[in-house]
């Protein structure tokens, strides 16, 4: 299972912490509902998942798809945003309705 926390715990590291939230079947896939870590500096959407590639190289497939969808402090967001420290990022799958 690859459920990880790759934050430093020190006073001046905590403001570069992103954390991480996936769902649906992307939670299922990667058998990870939340996931903490830390950036050096801000990232876009597309860079932050090429950093998880290199943290968790089993999600490659999983973040690669084109039609998942990211969303930063709860507003979706497209591939070139920019993520910082403090920033929360949720990832998930196309939603349909019926």
């Amino acid at each position: 299972m690859a459920i990880g926390n790759a934050i430093k715990q020190s006073a001046n590291t905590m403001t570069n912490q992103v954390n991480l939230l996936f769902f649906g079947q992307l939670k299922e896939r990667l058998q990870c509902a939340n996931y903490n870590i830390e950036i050096q500096h801000p990232l876009s959407i597309e860079q932050l998942k090429a950093y998880l590639v290199s943290l968790e190289p089993t999600w490659q497939v999983a973040l690669n798809d084109n039609l998942l969808i990211a969303a930063v402090n709860q507003q979706i967001a497209q591939q070139h945003a920019i993520v910082k420290g403090g920033d929360e990022v949720a990832f998930f799958p196309p939603v349909t309705g019926g």
